[in-house]
């Protein structure tokens, strides 16, 4: 078997196994907490990159959001 018949076949569970040592050395160097945050901080980073590969733009109008602090926290009305 190549080993793109493999990856092919059982692609899903080598990325999981793989991911999972990944994991598990990090709990093992930091800790349980600090772990999840990295998992955290991974899932945002894939969201946003995800975000941009489907061009469905920013996740927040930071335009609206300014308009918004502008106004409301305006020093002199």
């Amino acid at each position: 078997m190549s080993w793109k018949a493999i990856w092919e076949s059982h692609g899903g569970r080598i990325f999981g196994v793989t991911s999972g040592l990944v994991c598990g050395l990090i709990y093992l160097i930091s800790g349980f907490w600090d772990m999840l945050f990295f998992a955290l901080v991974v899932f945002i980073g894939y969201t946003f990159g995800k975000r941009r590969d489907l061009r469905q733009g920013s996740l927040f109008h930071w335009q609206e959001w300014g308009s918004w602090l502008s106004d409301r926290w305006r020093p002199f009305k």
